[in-house]
């Protein structure tokens, strides 16, 4: 298997790491990239951004009621 951040996975594809990662296991590498993408271009003095381990993707919330998501910013 492939050792990741102390934690040791399989051979062959991995869906999601402990980390929100997508790897790719072989017996000579591993390739790994992020299932989420991050936030940019956003309010930064109206919003927050938190990031979501559950779901693996950020939230970008108002900062004066952060149950409600901004509505205009971009991902990269």
């Amino acid at each position: 298997g492939c050792m990741l951040d102390g934690k040791l996975y399989p051979f062959g594809e991995i869906e999601r790491t402990e980390n929100c990662l997508r790897c790719s296991c072989s017996r000579t590498e591993m390739h790994c990239c992020s299932l989420y993408h991050t936030p940019v271009r956003y309010d930064k003095n109206a919003c927050r951004v938190f990031f979501n381990k559950k779901r693996c993707d950020y939230d970008v919330v108002q900062i004066s009621d952060p149950s409600k998501e901004c509505s205009s910013y971009s991902r990269v």
